[in-house]
């Protein structure tokens, strides 16, 4: 432990101590937002974001060390286990090297150089690679067996050639230099299997692709894997000539020979163990270190896509909230409706309909009439309109409400309907309206995202928010891992009013589970609202431990006790009656008072349990007791006249919502049901290397319109709103800023296809290169 801690020091630049401590903590059943939030004198104040990579990199290393640990015993047990293998195995610092260490030991099936051992022919291999003056044929005549199945001078050769290629190909030191050497040297060359063109037209982009395999950037390496695992594109890694011409010797020839001395001198087996190294490259190792490297780019293209996903889902969920506002919720369709669901300023059904203003039946006026008429009655003030089929016509008809009835005072604002038709159709949701039908459910979903996203959008799988980067490509595992903790972080960082919050809300909070959750409202439901903390040790199965880790997050509006509407922790309320004695002032006079607040020297009041860090925490939340971290609530107004990509015109300029962001760029809502792509060498004058240094998912942002491919449903945007589209010298200039060829991934509007394969280049304003998105701190 003492190692792995001092590793993770040195990785994430803290002192061991505070990595011991938060392990510790961890090791006890402590969640993330617990230690962030109120164990910073322990750790020394370590955020969420270090945490979270403690965390991580902790599960890697004690994988090792259990590795490490089987591999030790394995080789003890065959009685193989030299001191030196034994420091090689405990100096091993990555999994490559320890398994590169085990190959020669490794349980395997029988092979034809262990075949060869059992025939006797070891002596003939060793003979022949310790003293090169020895001729191979002569020396070979006298290991001739008809029993061990040698019958002549070749196969004897032959199996002395397979024991050499095992004993070349297992050397840990040899393999770890060759990887490294293909990794540095290597291109990586694409290109389309033969018949394949037009089925693969996705791909196209790479039917004829070469660059360094070191610099693949991670969208692209998706890209290719898949296009490889559907059977269009095949690849290959080349270095120097080598691929052209399969006579010369390939460079990774030259550094076997040169670890093992093999050197043509012209003596009697020199040309014999050349050869042993060359089929030691082609035969044994190519394959495996190409193997090797690509598991590599793979891994590493799909920790940035997580990485890139889990910040756009971090950027959703903490949108501002409209607030408990009563909402119209309109899921647009064309011939099926507009479903309408009618939710009051608690979140509840208070009503729900459809409306047929399209066509075929084109009621327009009867539909107006009848949101005015629900308008009126349930005092509404937001109309939240899904952004999906039909969308724009439908905000063309409450834009036609507005204007014929002002007094009604409404806001419309299109609501992004990715992931609520599987809310929709979802076991929670079945539970929750059980007397709706689908489609009002939606309807239901899209006004509860406008009033508060984080409570709507947690009942939905991480996962199915339409925000990653070939999230179906990557590891299923570590991307729910990755995405339930940026939940978990959101969630608790907002916080949860006990007496609202559902299930899945609850669920999410640190220490609670599902049935915990449910035990929660259950509680609720039989004895009516939370009036104090405390109360929560009633709750079946909730003890002191998970008590301790939740109750933080977990406020009440208006309970018994002021505090319980704030951050501060119950074991702290001491903290406070010790500054309101101190003040001869009651609690309820010093929660909410900045002035007499900023007066107080938080040094004042720390004790041996609570120190600076917590008091200074505590003050803060004192002066907005249970604030809301999140911004202020603003939309983008798409302009009137825009609906379709035929109304779009070069030079437009138009305000829109940023839905997700790339490492190479940011896709915007401009309300033409296809979002349209910044590149990122057009998000900024400057230079930006990770597009989220400029934009966000959910920013509303204004752009110009530079290219419009309508075939094939391509939008090319700037936010530099002097670049002009076509021009040259803005072309040439991005180009020189951002590298070589451009690629652009297509995104339509809504809900659908919310993870496409690759397109082709974007004429006119795109070029491009990729970015690596740098691990953003927000």
């Amino acid at each position: 432990m003492n190692s792995i801690s001092k590793r993770i020091a040195d990785e994430l630049g803290v002192r061991e101590q505070q990595v011991n401590a938060t392990v510790e903590l961890l090791d006890g059943g402590a969640t993330v937002p617990f230690i962030a939030r109120y164990r910073k004198e322990v750790t020394g104040s370590l955020d969420d974001i270090q945490l979270r990579a403690l965390e991580e990199r902790l599960r890697y290393l004690r994988e090792l060390e259990d590795r490490r640990a089987t591999i030790l015993k394995s080789i003890e047990d065959q009685g193989k286990l030299s001191d030196e293998l034994r420091a090689s195995i405990e100096a091993a610092d990555a999994k490559n090297r320890l398994e590169d260490l085990y190959l020669p030991f490794k349980p395997k099936r029988r092979t034809k150089a262990q075949i060869a051992r059992e025939a006797g022919l070891e002596p003939l291999a060793d003979a022949l690679f310790t003293d090169p003056r020895n001729d191979p044929d002569t020396l070979a005549g006298g290991y001739l067996s008809e029993d061990a199945g040698v019958a002549d001078t070749k196969a004897a050769l032959e199996g002395a050639r397979y024991i050499l290629m095992e004993r070349f190909a297992e050397d840990a030191e040899l393999l770890g230099r060759l990887r490294d050497f293909i990794w540095q040297e290597a291109q990586l060359k694409v290109s389309v299997i033969e018949g394949k063109e037009n089925e693969g037209a996705k791909f196209r982009d790479y039917f004829e692709h070469v660059e360094p395999l070191k610099k693949v950037p991670s969208h692209r390496a998706l890209a290719i894997l898949r296009g490889r695992n559907e059977g269009i594109l095949s690849y290959a890694l080349a270095v120097g000539d080598s691929e052209q011409d399969r006579r010369q010797p390939h460079p990774a020839e030259q550094r076997i020979a040169a670890h093992w001395q093999i050197r043509d001198q012209g003596r009697a087996a020199d040309k014999w163990l050349s050869e042993v190294v060359r089929w030691t490259w082609r035969v044994k190792l190519s394959t495996q270190i190409e193997t090797d490297l690509m598991a590599q780019v793979r891994e590493a293209a799909e920790t940035e896509a997580i990485n890139v996903f889990a910040a756009n889902l971090k950027d959703l969920l903490l949108l501002a909230p409209a607030g408990p506002r009563p909402t119209l919720g309109l899921d647009p369709g064309l011939r099926t409706g507009v479903k309408v669901a009618i939710i009051d300023g608690t979140g509840q059904v208070a009503g729900h309909g459809a409306i047929f203003p399209h066509a075929p039946r084109n009621n327009w006026d009867a539909s107006i009439e009848q949101l005015a008429k629900w308008s009126r009655e349930y005092r509404i003030e937001l109309v939240a309109i899904g952004n999906g089929t039909a969308s724009r016509e439908t905000e063309k008809l409450v834009a036609d409400l507005i204007k014929r009835y002002p007094d009604l005072n409404l806001a419309r604002i299109v609501v992004s309907e990715s992931g609520a038709s599987i809310y929709s159709a979802s076991e929670f949701a079945s539970r929750e309206l059980p007397d709706l039908d689908v489609t009002i459910r939606g309807a239901v979903s899209i006004a509860r995202r406008l009033q508060d996203p984080l409570a709507e959008m947690v009942k939905i799988e991480p996962k199915s928010i339409g925000v990653g980067q070939y999230q179906h490509d990557v590891s299923q595992v570590q991307l729910a891992r990755s995405l339930d903790a940026v939940v978990e972080d959101c969630v608790n960082g907002v916080g949860v009013d006990l007496n609202t919050a559902s299930i899945p809300l609850l669920a999410r909070v640190a220490g609670l589970n599902q049935t915990l959750a449910e035990n929660i409202i259950e509680f609720r439901n039989r004895h009516g609202a939370f009036r104090s903390r405390k109360q929560l040790l009633d709750v079946a199965r909730l003890g002191a431990r998970t008590f301790e880790q939740a109750a933080g997050f977990l406020r009440i509006a208006d309970g018994d006790n002021p505090l319980d509407r704030s951050s501060v922790h119950p074991e702290a309320y001491g903290v406070v009656q010790a500054i309101a004695k101190k003040s001869g002032r009651d609690i309820r006079q010093i929660v909410g008072d900045s002035a007499f607040l900023r007066t107080l020297n938080a040094q004042d009041f720390v004790t041996e349990q609570f120190g600076l860090p917590t008091i200074q925490d505590i003050l803060a939340e004192l002066e907005k007791p249970g604030r809301d971290p999140r911004p202020e609530f603003r939309s983008a107004s798409f302009q009137e006249g825009v609906e379709t990509l035929k109304d779009l015109e070069l030079g437009m300029v138009l305000e829109g919502t940023v839905t997700n962001v790339t490492n190479f760029g940011a896709f915007v809502d401009v309300g033409v049901h296809q979002d349209g792509l910044v590149h990122i060498s057009a998000l900024s004058h400057e230079f930006i290397k990770d597009p989220r240094e400029v934009v966000k998912a959910g920013d509303i942002v204004k752009v110009k319109v530079m290219d419009v491919d309508i075939p094939r449903k391509r939008i090319a945007l700037t936010m530099r709103m002097d670049d002009q589209p076509g021009a040259p010298d803005q072309k040439s200039q991005r180009q020189s800023r951002s590298g070589s060829s451009a690629r652009q991934e297509s995104r339509p509007s809504g809900p659908a296809k919310q993870d496409s394969a690759p397109q082709g280049a974007m004429a006119g304003a795109l070029a491009q290169a990729m970015a690596s998105a740098r691990k953003d701190k927000r």
